[in-house]
């Protein structure tokens, strides 16, 4: 029998390469006995393993085997900490190389562009730096165990609503510089085995049927050098696709497409090179999964609930803990009697909805982690069945008798999960009644929140003590009480920001489009971006969080390094009684720029540990790859020549410090037409000392104008900046014909 790694696609026949572009069933890939190449299995993820615990059914709904349910993306980004999310990666590759697995489908890294998206809860943040860095770790972490890991969902799918029709359309800078980014960092620091690409069309084209997404962008200039997988049902056109660079189609059409395929071959419409291209990419993958070593078994379920546990503690965070009597609602003391209230805390909602959904190995939940300490009452159902005043006159009574109450509020599984969009950001109106009626008796009140994307919380201003905690796994229940009593001392920081109103959002009015398009009209401003250029008030900030202890920052200093990149070193200590994490965020914006930016950007960040009392210099680097925007003229990303201001803090609004530095610009040379400005030509470094000259030369038409009060030389200069210079030729008194007009413009272009 022939080694799989030692063919080639010239091996095969034309109907067994194409029979290799294309599922055998619903979760693995075709064998060809002939040659001995067997078949492989690509199953769900991203946050946990999910493998059908039978045969592979036409659906893929069958049950699947026990694992182990991590946090899920919108926890996990919360942590700010690439290497907790490879140590996760890690045991999920330990999980799917015991099941053989061959590749798991995650992790998912598109921006939240609107809280609405009902798969929220599977992607990191609204900024691609974070989803980038946090995405590059899982993956380095599953594929350090021989197990290959597809990033999705490439690209610009970032709706539910008619997700495998709509079309996202964006303008160049906010497709490059927002909704590509992430990816980008992704493939080019963890060369994942697979990349998945999206259901949905970008500016019209179907992301499995787009050259330019999945050739020019995703292999040229990225470097990817794995295989293309179809979303399952994600292909349009086959033959179209597999010409644009989609390899590998899931899952199976049940040898209609692969006809297909050896039919355009035949009649030449397809040349056979591309189905050798795609079959030698399959060849390569199946060939890296059979090099896997055997996985040692059993899993060893209880470290990995360990570590859930952990991470999940991580991944929590405290929005606000305001004195009540001069002391904190949270740690909660000791001594104190806890009140216990709402049916999330005995009926955790762990994971969100649809594909991603794991069988885990137990499951944890807060009111068995609190014991005999607490008392209970569930408040609320969440169907809303059931007498709901009696169920809010058990809990309020419940608040009464003890010294503190903590409610834990949230989403049902019915409000969001794969396949649809949320319609609003309220929580269900018996909750947010249950919270006014309880702050009626009890001053001391602590929410905890379970939800996969971020809710309004009208009650901000009156509870003094909210835990954002996500969805948080099957460990989330101790992880929760753990931070509450302070077991665990919270680290995590908003990876997305918290508006006060739907309304307020960058997305609002354009989510989710209609007939077939969305319009991604707000550009460049998603999330924190969007709030800080208009200088709105939210609710709590992107990357806010609070600790049991304090922290306070030095003078950031910021030098530029020999390759262009920044070293950013600001000191931090923890100024408590405690021990603690601090994320330390650098922020980054020219003083001044020739396109629109934000105020400010985020360009690296550190958690880092400290122990009560301990300062430690914290260095991060600011690479100069991100320092740069998409530059429509030339079609590249350009680095801005200037003055930086790099801002060191604990969130976006948060700053404690910032410094200045000089970054040596990318040259940017535009070729000189006609239709050039006469402030473009001034800047030119060869014709602008001539135009100059030859202007003040003659100015007989401006002069008249301002010395007749029609304009200043302020207003005339600006006015004159972005006049075109070949329709300034022949103007009354400017002293430029048409052949000097034409002079410049080849000097120009020939420096």
């Amino acid at each position: 029998m022939t080694d799989p790694q030692d063919l080639t696609p010239e091996d095969l026949t034309l109907e067994e390469k194409a029979s290799l572009t294309s599922g055998a069933d619903f979760w693995t890939t075709k064998a060809i006995d002939r040659a001995g190449i067997p078949s492989i299995m690509l199953t769900d993820g991203p946050h946990g393993l999910r493998k059908q615990a039978a045969a592979s059914d036409h659906l893929g709904l069958n049950d699947s085997v026990p694992a182990t349910c991590f946090p899920p993306a919108v926890a996990l980004g919360s942590s700010f900490d690439p290497e907790l999310a490879e140590r996760v990666g890690v045991a999920l590759g330990v999980e799917s190389a015991i099941e053989d697995v061959a590749v798991i489908l995650g992790p998912g890294i598109n921006i939240k562009r609107s809280p609405l998206c009902g798969r929220n809860f599977e992607y990191v943040s609204e900024d691609p730096i974070v989803a980038g860095r946090i995405g590059a770790g899982l993956v380095r972490g599953i594929q350090s165990q021989g197990v290959g890991s597809s990033l999705k969902h490439f690209a610009a799918n970032n709706q539910e609503d008619d997700r495998m029709r709509s079309s996202s359309d964006i303008d160049p800078r906010p497709l490059h510089e927002i909704y590509l980014r992430g990816f980008e960092y992704v493939v080019k620091d963890a060369q994942p085995w697979t990349v998945m690409c999206s259901y949905n069309r970008i500016n019209g084209v179907y992301a499995s049927e787009d050259p330019w997404l999945l050739g020019d962008v995703l292999r040229d200039d990225w470097g990817f050098g794995g295989l293309v997988v179809s979303d399952w049902g994600a292909v349009n056109e086959r033959v179209k696709g597999l010409a644009a660079g989609l390899d590998l189609e899931m899952p199976s059409s049940g040898g209609f497409t692969d006809a297909q395929i050896v039919a355009a071959v035949k009649d030449g419409s397809l040349d056979e090179s591309v189905v050798d291209t795609a079959a030698g990419r399959v060849l390569s993958l199946v060939a890296k999964a059979q090099a896997r070593p055997a996985a040692a078994r059993p899993l060893d379920a209880e470290a990995h609930h360990d570590l859930a546990r952990e991470v999940a503690g991580r991944s929590i965070v405290l929005l606000q803990n305001v004195p009540v009597g001069g002391t904190p609602v949270l740690p909660l003391a000791p001594s104190a009697s806890v009140a216990v209230i709402g049916e999330f805390a005995r009926t955790p909602r762990y994971q969100g909805g649809g594909s991603s959904h794991i069988n885990p190995t137990r499951l944890d939940t807060a009111l068995d982690a609190f014991g005999d300490r607490a008392s209970f009452a569930p408040g609320f159902t969440f169907d809303g069945s059931g007498d709901a005043e009696a169920l809010r006159a058990e809990a309020v009574a419940l608040a009464a008798a003890n010294d503190v109450a903590v409610l834990f509020l949230g989403l049902p599984d019915a409000d969001e999960s794969e396949g649809f969009d949320r319609t609003h950001i309220d929580l269900p109106a018996a909750q947010l009644e249950l919270v006014e009626a309880v702050l009626a008796v009890n001053r001391k009140v602590a929410v905890v929140l379970s939800n996969g994307a971020v809710v309004a919380l009208p009650f901000a201003d009156r509870v003094p003590a909210i835990v954002e905690a996500w969805l948080l796994g099957q460990a989330g229940g101790s992880a929760t009480v753990d931070v509450l009593t302070g077991a665990v001392n919270p680290s995590a920081r908003l990876a997305e920001t918290i508006p006060l109103r739907l309304e307020d959002t960058p997305a609002f009015g354009s989510f989710p489009g209609a007939f077939g398009h969305v319009r991604y009209g707000e550009g460049v401003f998603v999330g924190y971006r969007w709030y800080d250029a208009r200088k709105m008030a939210v609710t709590f900030p992107f990357g806010h969080g609070l600790s049991y202890t304090t922290f306070s920052y030095g003078k950031p200093t910021a030098t530029v390094e020999d390759d262009g990149d920044i070293r950013v070193t600001v000191a931090v200590t923890n100024t408590g009684a405690i021990d603690g994490r601090e994320v330390v965020q650098v922020y980054v914006a020219p003083e001044s720029s020739t396109v629109e930016r934000a105020p400010r950007e985020l360009k690296a960040f550190a958690s880092v540990a400290l122990a009560a009392g301990e300062t430690q210099d914290v260095s991060l680097l600011v690479r100069r790859e991100d320092l740069a925007y998409w530059d429509i003229r030339v079609d590249r990303f350009v680095v801005e020549g200037g003055a930086y201001r790099v801002e060191a803090g604990a969130s976006s609004r948060d700053l404690r410090g910032s410094t200045s530095v000089h970054v040596a610009g990318d040259e940017v040379r535009i070729p000189l037409t006609a239709n050039s400005s006469i402030g473009e030509l001034l800047e030119h470094p060869i014709v602008g000392p001539i135009v100059r000259e030859q202007l003040s030369g003659g100015q007989e038409a401006a002069d008249g104008a301002m010395d007749a009060g029609i304009m200043s030389d302020e207003a005339m200069a600006k006015m004159m900046a972005s006049f075109p210079i070949g329709r300034l030729a022949g103007f009354p008194g400017m002293g430029i014909d048409r052949e000097q007009v034409e002079q410049l413009i080849a000097l120009g272009n020939r420096g």
